[in-house]
């Protein structure tokens, strides 16, 4: 396929080396690339190409161009770096009129990626079922996430806790049972989150507790030397899956589990219990990969144990976790997503556990695969050609106080609220929240006007990644 990438003065030198030997590039008589319109371009759509490639923030209507002149002539990407990305898929992909071409791509690539998963899971083998859930066999693991202390909850709030890990891509809700719970307590608890049609799961080691919950619940976790043979005839009975931990070492858990079988319960997962970092880890990891070799039933891997007790981000340690646990051919990765830190961590699990099962599949590590788990960090750097006139170096001035009055912002229910006196305007984008001050006419000064957009970008980030937001703090 023949290509031709226009674009402008300031950006001639980084697109002509982005695209090499790729496609022509033409400077067209403008400063800026995303100035590009469809009269600029119509001068030269007669040439002799396939395909033109438009910078992908041009504004225009380019579909009337090509409509006229018969040259497919589409949007490119936002940037010049993506451009090398971009003309390797010129041949396979129908860019758009309206959506830049690194957004089409991406967005294919996760369609993809995400068919390609779906169609793994459909064709996979596995131990045994949860309700409609595979656990085992070459399966996607399973994130379950724990509602901690759920015993202790109002019903709306357990409702809504769990929804909410199922809104992240919980596959298995685990009711968190309080020390100092009571059975009608499990009852309720139970009775809440069976409402939702999600399989559920009870991690209490009293074998009172557990038979309150029996009728109602699809997996027990915990069970141990003390209480199996009080609970595991009844377990047995109903078909439950019973996640299996050792009393001591790795030969007692081997024994507890030989025990569960000898009472007749089919359903089994062991847990070698995952320790936290300077508390075993690496010890606890050599018990995983031992049991590995010994056994192929599933394995459960506590990976909240590691991560509720590090003060690191969450994401990344949840990922490469995940890929051990698919080295290990692990079926369920657990969270309790408890503290602020971990908030998300059932999302994180449940990509990275997607990623695996890709990665897995193809033979690779798990990278370019349509799916990330990449926030803060990207895969690479948008460079540009600055040119600098008359240099200033930049200084702060006093502020004064805007005659309009004055604004507070907060976050409420995952939206960002300014108040100024009796109005408040409430909207997920600092640009939409600006927008309506202005229209409204609530701010008068440009140092105020500033200041806004300022306050109200660190709210909008605050919520994207699922921080607290302080107004005039430090981000």
């Amino acid at each position: 396929m023949k290509v031709l990438v226009v674009t402008g003065r300031k950006a001639y030198q980084i697109v002509k080396k982005a695209v090499g030997d790729s496609a022509d590039v033409l400077l067209l008589d403008v400063d800026v690339a995303s100035f590009v319109t469809p009269d600029l371009v119509h001068p030269i759509s007669h040439l002799d190409y396939d395909l033109i490639l438009v910078p992908g923030l041009s504004s225009g209507d380019f579909s009337k161009l090509e409509k006229e002149t018969g040259v497919k002539t589409r949007l490119g990407p936002k940037h010049a770096c993506d451009l090398d990305m971009v003309l390797s898929h010129a041949d396979t992909i129908e860019f758009s009129h309206s959506l830049p071409a690194c957004q089409l791509l991406s967005a294919k690539k996760h369609e993809d990626a995400m068919k390609k998963v779906n169609e793994l899971e459909f064709e996979s083998d596995y131990s045994f079922k949860l309700s409609d859930l595979k656990i085992g066999g070459n399966s996607r693991m399973k994130v379950m996430g724990e509602i901690v202390d759920a015993t202790r909850m109002q019903r709306d709030e357990i409702l809504k806790v769990a929804r909410d890990f199922i809104a992240q891509g919980a596959d298995i809700i685990d009711i968190g049972v309080a020390m100092d719970a009571t059975s009608l307590e499990v009852i309720n608890t139970v009775e809440a989150v069976s409402s939702l049609n999600t399989p559920i799961s009870i991690d209490t080691v009293d074998p009172d507790l557990i038979l309150a919950a029996i009728e109602d619940i699809d997996m027990v976790l915990s069970l141990n030397g003390n209480n199996i043979k009080a609970v595991g005839r009844s377990i047995a009975d109903r078909g439950i899956t019973a996640v299996i931990i050792p009393d001591s070492d790795l030969g007692s858990l081997q024994n507890n589990i030989r025990l569960a079988q000898e009472i007749g319960i089919e359903k089994i997962i062991a847990d070698p219990v995952l320790r936290p970092i300077g508390d075993g880890l690496i010890d606890s990891l050599v018990s995983y990969h031992r049991f590995r070799q010994a056994s192929d039933l599933p394995l459960f891997l506590g990976v909240g144990n590691v991560t509720e007790l590090i003060d690191a981000d969450s994401i990344g340690i949840n990922a490469i976790l995940a890929g051990m646990a698919m080295e290990l051919d692990a079926s369920i990765l657990f969270t309790p997503q408890y503290s602020a830190k971990t908030s998300g961590s059932i999302y994180e699990l449940k990509t990275a556990a997607q990623m695996m099962l890709l990665s897995r599949e193809r033979g690779t590590p798990p990278k370019d695969l349509g799916l990330d788990l990449l926030v803060i960090k990207e895969k690479r750097y948008r460079t540009s050609e600055i040119k600098i006139n008359k240099s200033i170096k930049a200084k702060p001035h006093k502020s004064q106080q805007d005659p309009t009055g004055s604004f507070s912002i907060d976050l409420k229910d995952g939206k960002i609220v300014a108040t100024q006196e009796d109005i408040s305007v409430i909207g997920t984008s600092a640009k939409a929240v600006f927008d309506t001050i202005s229209d409204l006419g609530l701010v008068s000064l440009i140092d105020h006007a500033a200041y806004l957009g300022r306050e109200l970008m660190k709210a909008e980030l605050a919520l994207r990644f699922g921080r607290s937001y302080a107004q005039d703090d430090e981000f």
